[in-house]
């Protein structure tokens, strides 16, 4: 990807001055404290802003002052895409981006993200906070950034104007998803019509009729007012998809080998610790939105994984790395 916004960028480089040491590299035995700037692009309200915050605080703690984070929430520093480019340039340490954005620099990144990959959030913990899928997130270190954990964003669910319990109820609508071929792909598959878009633009775009819905978990469905416009949550539980954490490749590489440590065993707990938070904030997400007249709807799946299977068999088989980590995350689920 072109470092397209490096140049705009230095507009608000004033915000970044004053962020400790130099970038990339630390001194062993200095007190002086390195700020982290992290990029978020959900509300402080969300389980992995929550997490992060944690993070930041055990971090400090451990390294004795040498690193803390500060997360700036709402796409305040750009959208995922924007912020990949800033921590590959430099312009900030951390992002937290969906899988989709990282795709865009290694197409075997599709795999982690395929529908129905998953069986349960306990398959995915065991995935997540295993080391199988250290090969592929190494795959990307030479464009800049390291991949150094994935987040659950739970199950992502259609929600649209009616319930949505078979594939010939998709028929005609366009449900909008991440900037990703294989995410259109999916709901094609499924039965709509998959759009493309900013999540930001979502609320407008089925006020305007552009979309009839999106496809989402409880807490982003809540915490965007998206039960206003889209009532009917189906739980079709098609996608699991990881929110993949990344740091500025040369900054993470010239950490001591203690702070890397602490770094990278903070970073596996922060993940497990995650998926708990998750949980407890989609109950409460699915109250509010009850209360303000959502209906949750169960669903049969079958139907739906059966439609997705080509997808499926195109991504797993489209390399030895992919074909090897289907098989590994799968297995766990044994």
């Amino acid at each position: 990807m072109k470092k397209t916004l490096f140049v705009g960028s230095l507009v608000i480089m004033g915000i970044f001055a004053g962020c400790g040491k130099e970038k990339g590299g630390e001194t062993a035995g200095t007190v002086k404290t390195q700020i982290l700037k992290v990029a978020f692009n959900q509300s402080e309200k969300h389980p992995q802003y929550k997490a992060l915050e944690n993070f930041s605080k055990n971090l400090e703690e451990q390294t004795k002052g040498a690193y803390k984070l500060e997360i700036s929430p709402n796409e305040l520093l750009g959208d995922q895409r924007a912020t990949a480019e800033l921590v590959q340039n430099g312009v900030i340490q951390m992002s937290v981006v969906g899988n989709p954005v990282v795709e865009s620099f290694n197409k075997d990144f599709a795999v982690i993200g395929l529908p129905y990959l998953y069986d349960s959030l306990e398959h995915q913990k065991k995935v997540f906070t295993s080391d199988v899928l250290n090969p592929l997130f190494k795959s990307v270190s030479a464009n800049g950034f390291e991949v150094i954990g994935a987040f659950t964003a739970g199950a992502r669910c259609l929600y649209t104007d009616k319930p949505m319990t078979k594939p010939e109820d998709l028929k005609g609508y366009k449900f909008r998803v991440m900037q990703s071929d294989t995410m259109k792909k999916m709901v094609d598959y499924m039965g709509g019509i998959g759009t493309p878009m900013g999540q930001g633009e979502v609320y407008t775009a089925v006020q305007q009729g552009v979309i009839e819905g999106g496809e989402n978990n409880e807490v982003t469905y809540v915490d965007l007012k998206h039960y206003e416009i889209a009532p009917y949550f189906s739980y079709t539980n098609h996608l699991m998809v990881p929110d993949l954490i990344i740091i500025n490749e040369k900054l993470y590489n010239g950490m001591t080998p203690e702070n890397r440590k602490i770094f990278d065993d903070l970073m596996k707990q922060t993940i497990a610790e995650e998926f708990t938070v998750w949980g407890e904030n989609v109950e409460q997400a699915k109250k509010i939105a009850t209360e303000n007249g959502a209906k949750f709807i169960e669903v049969d799946i079958k139907p739906f994984q059966e439609r997705v299977k080509p997808l499926q068999e195109e991504v797993a088989n489209r390399s030895d790395m992919t074909k090897k980590i289907y098989k590994d995350v799968r297995d766990l689920a044994k």
